[in-house]
């Protein structure tokens, strides 16, 4: 599974002028699956999530976690992370999961999630979505798990 996580300020999903999910300080995940993945790596994609210390302690220093910070989560899923460019100057999304696995999968993010951490936000899969955020630091950080 493929993620790009945002330290945020604030971050809100709309989809068709309606907010579907909103943020205060926290992470922002874009999440995409790929064919090979399962709900094992999502788990293991959450907890790292959750795990990884970018957030700032009362020194200044990145030693804190989304949980520690009492951060919330907005999860919005992005097949074009998948993208190959090396072809010529149209991308290729032929790396990402078939749109069922990948709902399955962004799903499971979102149960998985839900369950170890509040608050959890989401977008809303397959939507045409217009994401709004105040990207913290900038801090913004790639994951690939599998």
């Amino acid at each position: 599974m493929i993620a790009l996580l945002q330290r945020v300020r604030q971050a809100h999903v709309e989809v068709g002028g309606r907010t579907v999910g909103a943020i205060g300080p926290g992470l922002l995940a874009f999440v995409c699956a790929e064919p090979a993945d399962s709900e094992v790596l999502a788990a293991r994609l959450v907890d790292k999530m959750l795990k990884l210390r970018i957030f700032s302690d009362e020194a200044g220093k990145m030693n804190r976690n989304v949980v520690d910070a009492d951060g919330g989560l907005l999860i919005v899923s992005q097949f074009t992370l998948a993208a190959h460019t090396s072809g010529g100057s149209r991308p290729s999304f032929s790396a990402a999961a078939p749109p069922e696995q990948g709902r399955v999968l962004y799903e499971a993010v979102l149960r998985l999630a839900r369950e170890r951490h509040t608050p959890v936000a989401a977008g809303e899969f397959g939507a045409e979505m217009q994401v709004h955020l105040v990207n913290d630091g900038p801090v913004t950080i790639p994951l690939r798990i599998g």
